[in-house]
This record gives structure tokens, sequence and C-alpha cells, in this order.
């Protein structure tokens, strides 16, 4: 395991990224805090290009959980087929929505524990939906952050709730409400599982990877 970045690199990285994107957005479409809980619990084991193809027509006509309730499990199925598991996932979107008429009045409640009570969310999908539709300082740790924290030392741990514990520590709070968006789009598009594109990153000179290539 590589040591810890040191905090004077972490906030330069930080400030690289922000700098390069100030106002980061999640790449799931949605149209409110319901749709975005939707899309996240879809996103599991899929790409959000994937999700978004599904939703684009499924969210055109169902945005509240009545609605999602009154189109039923069937129907659903047939919106969101061309995603993985959705089977599964049909099943749980459609209780969700029930849940969140019986307890919560039909609302998404801005609430951890409330969130993870919910079919089809765990920590993941809790920290995004607190972030994106309530602007909480949470950090989703997905396998690109997971990657990332390991790769390049900012954040070392062996499970990705040890990865958001270091990230919660060291990421200066000016930079914490969109830590986790700057992360995910440098893992997907720069620091990439096979090939990290290390000679257009721009905070290559402060990463502990032993095995960049710089061109």
């Amino acid at each position: 395991m590589l040591p810890p970045m040191k905090p004077a690199a972490v906030q330069e990285f930080f400030r690289r990224l922000s700098a390069a994107n100030p106002e980061p957005r999640s790449e799931l479409e949605y149209v409110n805090p319901y749709t975005l809980l939707v899309a996240v619990v879809l996103s599991a084991q899929a790409t959000d290009i994937g999700v978004n193809k599904a939703t684009g027509p499924l969210f055109a006509q169902v945005d509240t959980p009545q609605a999602m309730v009154d189109l039923g499990e069937e129907r659903l199925r047939g919106f969101i087929k061309t995603i993985g598991l959705f089977n599964t996932k049909a099943k749980n979107v459609i209780r969700l929505s029930e849940l969140l008429i019986e307890r919560h009045g039909g609302e998404v409640p801005r609430d951890r524990a409330a969130l993870e009570e919910l079919p089809g969310v765990g920590r993941k999908t809790a920290n995004v939906v607190l972030n994106v539709a309530f602007g909480e300082e949470t950090i989703a740790v997905d396998t690109h952050i997971f990657r990332i924290g390991n790769r390049t030392g900012l954040a070392p741990g062996k499970t990705p709730d040890a990865v958001e514990a270091k990230l919660l520590k060291v990421v200066p709070k000016l930079y914490r409400r969109h830590a986790h968006h700057w992360l995910i789009l440098h893992g997907r598009y720069v620091c990439k599982a096979r090939k990290p594109d290390c000679p257009v990153c721009s905070v290559a000179d402060l990463c502990g990877f032993k095995d960049k290539i710089i061109a």
C-alpha cells in the first residue's frame, strides 16, 4: 500500500481538479430527488450511459413514487430491460416507491439511515443522493474512487468504507462537496483501470503510482 499523500499535495490535487471543472455534475440524468434515487439504484453494475438511455423515456412519464407504483413492476421492466439485473431492480424500485409513500409522504428523505432502509439502497447510493440532491459533503466510493484512492496515495484503504473515511479526513473542506464527482470523472476518463492516461493527467506529478508513464 502506498504511503498517504501529504496534505499540501492533497490541497493542490483538488485545486487543479476544481480549476478544470468548477461545477461538476453527475452524468446520470434526473429531474428531481426521486428520479435521481431511482437512477442511482438502476446504475449498480451498469454504466451511466446505459441507464440514461432507459430512464429518458421512463422519466418522461414517471417522476414521482405514486406514478411509479401506478406504472407497476411489469411495465417498469419493459423500460429498464436493457439494464443488468433489471428484474431485481424493478422489484426494488417499486418497493422503495411504496415505502417512500408510506413512510415519507412521497418525498426522498434527507437522512442516511432512512435512505439505507429502502430496497436496493446501500451506503454508496445514499451518499450520492445526499450529495447531489441535497448538497451534503458526502463521498460515494465507487470502483473509480476506490482505485484512485489507492493508486495515487490520496486515501489508501482495503475497503470502500476505509477509503471513504480517509477521504473525509484528508479532503480540504473547500473541496469536499464536489470531491466525489471530480474523482469519479477523473477515474472514468483519465485514471482508467487498465490504461491510465498519465501523459494528459493534470495531477500526475502529485501521484504516487509507481507504474505511471509520462510521455
